[in-house]
């Protein structure tokens, strides 16, 4: 048997106690210690509890929060605290039996409500502690979103952001402490928003508008979107490549041979459970992979700069890998020697010798043996030809 929790997760808004529920009042005023940060503590008055604020960053609270184990304890949260809030930390790292949640309305619902927006038709995104970059493979014309915010010039940064994506006619709705007596909402031009001048907390709702290129949902992204130095999987290939590899939700992906980072970035697009680590050789290329993953939004990608099979050892092991350069017979018999069954593997191959490879390696383990052949239209004297790409060999198997 477990004793009773002492640990409460509440949500406040903007209007302190007078949105509380009764219920949510009473944990309040029962508790020995209300940890939050300084701006939530001001929204309450004095019950005599101890106050403590939430350190910045974040991850050092929770030493100061497990020391209270025991002592009946309240830490305030924004609105809904599972929902891009502190709740799901909380629940991470404490067990089940030990907290409770009591929600508040979410700046998202109060957002909606003001701009008439539905929910079910409008995406959210949490930026108080995460960069802009993430809205890129979502900016699109017609594109309705509510942002957090970090804070207000923040509001400037992110005008900055969507008039260099080309989404200079986009329209920000600006919303200030929302459901409470400092509440200020404005609709402003990116122009306008430059000028800055607005208040934490706050949250945009925007209507993407502009010539800005809008990346395709589905597998094979332009080349052009990826910085690289002719060391790409081609589009057509990388959309084949994907299919092969069939991402599922939650997986990892092994990326060997990262290049420009091109498929584990594409890995990642594809859900947002995904996670990926990419392994490149060259210094210049990881450092290439990295900005290319920041830029279109996947800061989330790890990459090691190093040579497979040698830098595997102590990576969290991968639900699928693919090998996209550095092939070789030691680290075939690497990965099949040390990955759980089951494991997925796509190989491509474009010389003779790597190609010799994968069909040595079929014949022992089976799987699927695919020959890409692709040929484009170009100019052939005063008229028009077929000019052939190096055909890719793709091995596909489960270990």
């Amino acid at each position: 048997m477990h004793e009773a929790p002492w640990l409460s997760v509440l949500g406040l808004g903007e209007d302190g106690l007078d949105g509380l529920s009764p219920a949510s009042r009473q944990v309040l005023e029962r508790a020995e210690i209300i940890m939050g940060p300084p701006r939530h503590l001001s929204l309450i008055p004095n019950t005599g509890a101890q106050q403590v604020e939430w350190p910045v960053p974040f991850s050092d609270g929770l030493p100061i929060l497990t020391g209270f184990r025991g002592r009946p304890t309240v830490v305030l949260a924004s609105g809904d605290p599972f929902w891009f809030g502190a709740g799901s930390v909380i629940a991470r790292n404490f067990d089940a039996w030990e907290w409770t949640a009591q929600p508040g309305q979410s700046t998202f619902s109060l957002a909606a409500a003001r701009l008439g927006w539905p929910l079910e038709n409008t995406q959210t995104f949490g930026l108080h502690a995460a960069p802009l970059t993430r809205l890129r493979p979502h900016l699109s014309p017609r594109l309705r979103a509510i942002l957090l915010l970090r804070n207000g010039a923040a509001v400037a940064e992110l005008a900055t952001y969507l008039n260099e994506t080309g989404f200079a006619d986009t329209q920000l709705h600006v919303m200030e402490a929302l459901g409470g007596p400092r509440e200020r909402s404005r609709s402003v031009s990116l122009t306008e928003a430059l000028l800055g001048g607005f208040d934490h907390p706050v949250c945009v709702g925007l209507e993407v508008a502009g010539e800005g290129q809008a990346l395709p949902k589905a597998s094979g992204k332009p080349d052009e979107i990826f910085e690289n130095d002719g060391q790409i999987t081609k589009r057509p290939v990388r959309a084949l490549t994907l299919s092969a590899l069939a991402p599922k939700r939650g997986e990892h992906l092994w990326d060997i041979g990262g290049g420009t980072g091109s498929i584990s970035i594409e890995w990642l697009m594809c859900d947002p459970t995904l996670t990926a680590t990419t392994i490149e050789p060259r210094e210049d290329r990881a450092g290439r992979i990295r900005r290319n993953a920041d830029a279109l939004g996947q800061d989330r990608l790890q990459v090691v700069h190093g040579t497979a099979p040698e830098v595997l050892d102590g990576l969290g092991l991968p639900d699928v890998v693919f090998i996209g350069g550095g092939l070789s017979t030691e680290l075939l018999t690497w990965l099949h020697a040390a990955l759980p069954a089951g494991t997925r593997l796509v190989a491509n191959a474009v010389t003779l010798e790597s190609e010799a490879l994968l069909a040595q390696w079929h014949e022992k383990l089976g799987g699927e043996l695919l020959r890409i052949e692709l040929a484009q239209a170009s100019a052939l004297g005063p008229r028009r030809g077929w000019k052939s790409a190096y055909p890719v060999v793709q091995w596909s198997v489960s270990l």
